[in-house]
């Protein structure tokens, strides 16, 4: 290839192998020339309306258009935005003045979305796909826009330092923020994609949303490589379960509810699954158990990566030799991995901020290519240490070998009786369970221990739903007697917000609400 950056990546494909697949979304597929072609007509299109480093926003799903607005806008030196579609259009609106949109793209079925962001950017060019431009006020068609370029590429894409995509975090804490990523986070050297074993007849398929670092980052990542990737707008386990035996799937990206909700297919035999080699994870924590059945039932390899946006994707990788459940290492299901290439990784003390020996817990800091310089109009705002290492937010420890155990958020530890307890751990055991669907452990207040552990659970339908009584006694000879949860409340759903996440915050509030302390 001729450079690292995403732009760069396309047009290399093109050049190289111009009739291999490039991108597939439903019936419709481009190959590697179709793709550049297509990419560099809509980015001559955005250069006209908009000033270099001006912003792109996208109501998008994962799919053709979305892709290549990611890459149209990189071509054109604009910045991408794509926004959370699950978000309110008030929400919507408040993001998209805090990035100060110069053209937005948006599916019609987002709508009401996009009009509320006109409403609040009156200056606002807005493009909208399929035939009807009046769903929002002052809007034009995709084709209409898309014919006004002249096919001249603007040729950007090889400055590293220049900004190529900006996410908003999820705001479980605050303001979303929204996170600028440049060509030297994003680009993928030859070392990081190796953990991948992509081949040349490697199909890939890309099921998380646009507006997360997991969805765009791969998407990135599948290009950059070289790999056919399928894009999937809207997640279904059935959806994905047909895409793979249809497409011949060798590689994916999920979460682990999505894992979950695959593995709880009632039809999951009658699909040949067999093409799959690697599925890819990260995003939350996934339980032993899980990942043991996962392993067992699809018969592919797993790689698990962890990171955050703020590190444009991955900081550690537990490949796929590391995962095997039956070893003498069986243990490391439980890790995160070890560090990419070129990256360092290192525990600080929570108070003081000194580097902790191997085995003890701290905060996980990291330092990077990959980690962003700070937040749009922010700054940094406190992301980093004094010497350059970026805050996760994270408590874990370090083996000996350098494979890191992340225990949990910092902010969500909990102390009961002078003992730190993360919830994590004790959500691993009781999702061991087998009438356990879902659980999230938090710390209510308690006048004696000053928290309490406490689970939320949601039972497994096809299971007989034990007792609170019965679910503290399994917990009982897997955990110290500190970490078991003195309460268990079922529910129905745990509440997440719109990036899906399970929102802690509001269960402690709801919780400590109803305990009287």
């Amino acid at each position: 290839m001729t450079g690292l950056h995403l732009p760069e990546r396309v047009r290399a494909r093109a050049a190289d192998a111009p009739t291999a697949q490039a991108v597939s979304d439903g019936d419709r597929t481009l190959t590697n020339a179709e793709f550049d072609a297509s990419t560099t007509l809509l980015a001559s299109a955005l250069a006209s309306v908009a000033a270099p480093r001006g912003r792109v926003g996208g109501l998008l799903r994962m799919g053709v258009e979305g892709a290549e607005t990611f890459v149209a806008s990189a071509k054109a030196g604009l910045v991408f935005v794509p926004l959370n579609w699950r978000l309110n259009p008030d929400e919507a609106a408040a993001i998209a003045v805090d990035a100060e949109l110069d053209v937005l793209i948006a599916d019609p079925e987002f709508a009401a979305a996009a009009g509320a962001i006109v409403a609040a950017l009156p200056t606002l060019r807005v493009v909208v796909l399929g035939p009807d431009p009046q769903v929002v006020p002052g809007a034009r068609t995709w084709g209409d826009f898309v014919a006004t370029g002249d096919g001249v590429d603007p040729g950007h894409g090889s400055d590293l330092d220049a900004e190529v995509l900006q996410l908003y975090t999820s705001g479980t804490t605050g303001r979303p923020k929204g996170v600028v990523s440049t060509h030297r986070n994003l680009h993928n050297d030859p070392e990081g994609l190796t953990i991948y074993h992509f081949g040349a007849d490697s199909v890939a398929l890309d099921a998380m949303p646009l507006f997360h670092i997991a969805g765009a980052g791969f998407l990135s990542t599948c290009l950059s490589a070289g790999v056919h990737v399928v894009l999937l707008g809207e997640f279904s386990p059935s959806a994905v379960a047909a895409l793979i035996e249809r497409h011949r799937i060798t590689h994916a990206f999920l979460v682990p509810t999505t894992i979950a909700a695959i593995l709880d297919l009632p039809d999951l035999a009658d699909h040949n699954l067999s093409s799959l080699r690697v599925v890819a994870y990260g995003s939350s924590p996934i339980t032993p158990a899980l990942l043991r059945r996962a392993i067992d039932v699809l018969k592919c390899g797993f790689v698990q990566r962890y990171g955050m946006t703020e590190t444009t994707g991955s900081v550690t990788a537990l490949p796929v030799e590391d995962h095997d459940p039956t070893g003498d290492r069986a243990g490391l299901l439980r890790s995160a991995g070890r560090a990419m290439p070129g990256t360092e990784v290192e525990i600080r003390d929570l108070v003081t901020g000194e580097r902790l020996p191997v085995g003890e817990t701290g905060e996980i800091v990291c330092r990077s290519r990959n980690n962003v310089a700070g937040y749009w109009r922010r700054g940094d705002d406190g992301l980093f240490t004094d010497d350059g290492f970026l805050r996760t937010g994270d408590a874990g420890h370090l083996d000996e070998d350098g494979y890191l155990f992340v225990t949990d958020r910092v902010k969500d530890m909990i102390i009961t009786g002078g003992e730190n307890v993360y919830p994590v751990e004790v959500e691993a055991v009781l999702a061991e369970h087998p009438a356990v669907a879902e659980v999230a452990v938090v710390g209510v207040p308690d006048a004696r221990w000053g928290e309490s552990v406490t689970a939320v659970v949601r039972l497994a339908e096809d299971e007989k739903p034990p007792t609170e009584a019965e679910l503290v006694a399994f917990t009982t000879a897997r955990l110290a007697s500190y970490k078991k949860p003195r309460r268990i409340h079922f529910v129905t759903a745990l509440p997440r917000n719109a990036s899906g996440k399970v929102l802690k915050k509001s269960l402690r509030e709801s919780l400590g609400a109803g305990s009287g302390s």
